[in-house]
């Protein structure tokens, strides 16, 4: 399946760039571009988007409010944030937002690529390392009470799903819940969307969190 890119950054050499590297992809379309949120809200509201490549800081609409706008359609595609700045506070709430996962600028065409294969097949964009380092900037900027509240939310999970919700925040892959749990990949891809669908979450990220208040990492 080709999988469809929306590239979506004010600076068009940026977009040339990205759309250069792309093109080399056989299994990869660039179907259109904006110049900022609002034109990337715009051109996913019309359909035949499966990935959003965003940039943060734009004119007119930034990347944070059209991921928020982007995941709230129907059918909404995946969103990659594309950002300067290592797990800056922008990628933080970014990814709080729901966006999928992030990448830098100067990310090796062939890891571009591949990061947009992985988010498609519902794989983790980020290390673990990564992944705990914006749990913290999160988690450290939310009142006590949120602690309650996620006890809460993941009250509704089985214990199987709380285990593989465990691993997601740990920062491990599919393969590596599968051969943890001695589960298929495709049990585990199944225990995963339960959980989005259970936690309103749209990323791992916020897997990751809710298990972080709940004081389950």
């Amino acid at each position: 399946m080709t999988i469809r890119v929306l590239l979506t950054d004010d600076d068009a050499l940026v977009r040339a760039g990205l759309a250069l590297i792309l093109g080399g992809s056989s299994q990869i379309e660039v179907v259109g571009e904006a110049a900022n949120g609002h034109e990337a809200v715009e051109r996913v509201r019309a359909g035949g988007i499966d990935v959003v490549l965003m940039d943060i800081r734009m004119p007119v609409m930034d990347g944070i409010a059209a991921t928020e706008a982007v995941l709230a359609l129907p059918e909404a595609p995946k969103v990659i944030v594309l950002t300067t700045f290592d797990a800056d506070a922008y990628v933080v709430r970014a990814l709080a937002a729901g966006a999928n996962g992030f990448l830098l600028k100067d990310t090796p065409p062939a890891d571009i690529v591949d990061a947009i294969a992985r988010v498609v097949a519902g794989e983790p964009m980020l290390s673990p390392a990564i992944t705990e380092q914006l749990i913290r900037q999160v988690t450290d900027a939310v009142p006590d009470a949120r602690a309650g509240q996620a006890v809460e939310r993941i009250a509704c999970l089985t214990d199987r799903e709380r285990e593989v919700a465990v691993a997601v925040g740990r920062g491990a892959s599919n393969a590596e819940i599968a051969a943890d749990l001695h589960m298929s990949v495709a049990t585990v891809k199944a225990h995963i969307s339960h959980l989005f669908t259970k936690l309103d979450a749209t990323n791992r990220v916020q897997v990751a969190i809710a298990m972080h208040e709940a004081g389950l990492l």
